[in-house]
């Protein structure tokens, strides 16, 4: 990703484009390709001074953001993303001279800097206040502009009055302060990334990997209006292929009745002969042992979670997504019979992906496995940490109990133990502490405390809970006392991807659990 800066003014200011202007120039001594972006214009974009400036690339117009503020956002992100890969080095212009000033002005520029990745430059015109009030403002804005989790490494005074750069470095010691002339110390705030990522960055980012190489995913449950819906949105965004089980009339009738479209999807008839007459032989020569036959075989294909998950072992498509209408036993028994699990795993387990407001977490075990031994646990984890990195998750691995380090004991706690020195036997790269409390796995003053030589203590994002118990009732608390975005559970340790949804799935959660079917496909 191109190095960057968010240039954002917090009130009305005239001085914000020579800023721009000059940071250009001195980006263009280090960087072969630099590129201007405006988040938002005001009006038509042929117009706006940014972009008649600079030949600047734009995402939306300022009257989309108040109209629908997440549509807005993604498709800001979406031409940040696409214009960002011609570039080394790319300075946003946020708002500048010319831009009205609206309520949420701070707010919106944090929030938006935050999506893109960036940090924020805030310009402030030193001399509408005293030097004290000035430094006053800065705070202020400051912390409104953080609340997104978005840092703000520069500040750049217009007008500046003597002695405001010490009044601002006595309280951000951290932040390069520009009065007057920049130079090229800019060019190591430009380096600077924020250690956040948005839940909305996070989705713009899921669904820019499932385009790159699109995979086909089938979803079987299409008398269910949220799939339809889901499908004709990854269609539409050209996420991946997509193939219904059902009768073609049936589902177009119902689509265009809803006004989804779905001319892109393949729709599969279970009855067709074609399908049925390859499946049923290979079903019951995987089921033989148990003795099926193919007959037999014939009869369980009318279920069409056992159909689809044949279409994904038999390569008609790259994996499934199903629950909506269906148990999770009835989703996922099929893909342990049929797929399988991978050589090198001894169980197939789950993760919620946790859309915290600055991060992603992964949390495990949540949905499968009741009371795994220690080597499920350490297979569990390893799978974890592999799933976490699949979705840009750096994993730093914490095994919770009830206990940190040394100072419990107790059967619960020595199965801890033993799945924490398994998991490392088998993979000496991750980083893993455990057992360890939550508290001391977050919270880096407790951690400083309980555990102050680990390296994941009070940094940790991937969370491997002791039992299926612990995990769900976890999960669970977090998601409905905070509001934050659950996606899964997500199966790992299958051959294929195959994912569970659950029956009271909203049409995002189909959208997202078929973009990370897809990416997991890729792999």
């Amino acid at each position: 990703m191109a190095d960057s800066l968010y240039l954002a003014s917090t009130e009305q200011v005239t001085g914000g484009i020579e800023i721009a202007r000059q940071i250009v120039d001195i980006l263009r001594t280090s960087y072969d390709r630099v590129g201007v972006f405006r988040p938002y214009v005001n009006g038509p974009a042929e117009l706006d001074p940014v972009v008649q400036e600079f030949g600047a690339g734009y995402g939306t117009r300022r009257d989309h953001y108040f109209e629908d503020e997440a549509s807005a956002m993604n498709a800001i992100i979406r031409a940040y993303r696409k214009f960002s890969t011609d570039y080394d080095a790319v300075l946003l212009v946020g708002h500048t001279e010319g831009d009205p000033v609206n309520p949420g002005l701070i707010g919106r520029s944090g929030r938006t800097a935050a999506n893109l990745g960036t940090t924020i430059g805030m310009v402030v015109d030193g001399s509408r206040r005293s030097v004290e009030r000035t430094a006053g403002y800065i705070e202020l804005a400051a912390a409104e502009m953080s609340a997104a989790h978005v840092p703000i490494t520069s500040v750049f005074v217009l007008n500046p009055q003597e002695g405001l750069e010490a009044e601002i470095h006595d309280d951000h010691p951290e932040i390069k302060v520009y009065s007057g002339k920049i130079d090229e110390s800019i060019l190591e705030v430009f380096k600077e990334k924020p250690a956040i990522r948005p839940p909305l960055m996070f989705q713009t980012d899921l669904m820019e990997r499932a385009r790159i190489d699109r995979k086909r995913v089938v979803l079987p449950e299409s008398g269910d209006d949220r799939v339809l819906q889901a499908a004709s949105i990854i269609l539409s965004n050209d996420v991946s292929d997509i193939v219904l089980v059902g009768k073609e009339e049936e589902v177009l009738n119902r689509a265009k009745e809803k006004g989804y479209d779905l001319s892109g999807a393949q729709i599969v008839d279970p009855d067709d002969e074609s399908y049925i007459s390859r499946y049923a032989p290979e079903l019951a020569r995987l089921r033989a042992k148990k003795g099926m036959t193919e007959e037999q075989a014939v009869e369980k294909l009318k279920d069409v979670s056992y159909f689809a998950t044949m279409m994904v072992h038999m390569g008609d498509a790259d994996g499934m997504v199903s629950g909506a209408a269906h148990t999770t036993a009835e989703t996922i028994v099929p893909s342990f019979q049929i797929i399988k699990t991978k050589p090198d795993t001894s169980i197939v387990s789950s993760v919620f992906l946790m859309l915290m407001s600055d991060r992603v977490l992964v949390y495990g075990d949540c949905a499968v496995n009741t009371n795994p031994t220690p080597q499920q646990l350490a297979d569990i984890t390893v799978s974890s940490a592999q799933t976490a990195v699949q979705f840009g998750v750096d994993p730093r691995i914490a095994l919770l109990s009830y206990s940190t380090g040394a100072s419990g004991t107790g059967a619960d706690v020595e199965a801890v133990i033993e799945a924490t020195n398994l998991a490392r036997a088998k993979n000496p790269d991750l980083l893993i502490e455990g057992p360890i409390q939550y508290d001391a796995a977050v919270d880096p003053h407790v951690a400083r405390k309980k555990m102050p030589d680990s390296p994941v203590a009070g940094k940790a994002n991937v969370f491997i809970f002791p039992s299926l118990n612990a995990g769900n009732i976890g999960y669970k608390a977090v998601q409905r006392s905070s509001g934050v975005v659950a996606v899964g559970p997500i199966l790992q340790g299958l051959n294929k991807p195959v994912n569970d949804l659950s029956r009271g799935a909203l049409v995002d959660d189909i959208v997202n659990t078929i973009a990370i079917t897809a990416v997991q496909a890729q792999n």
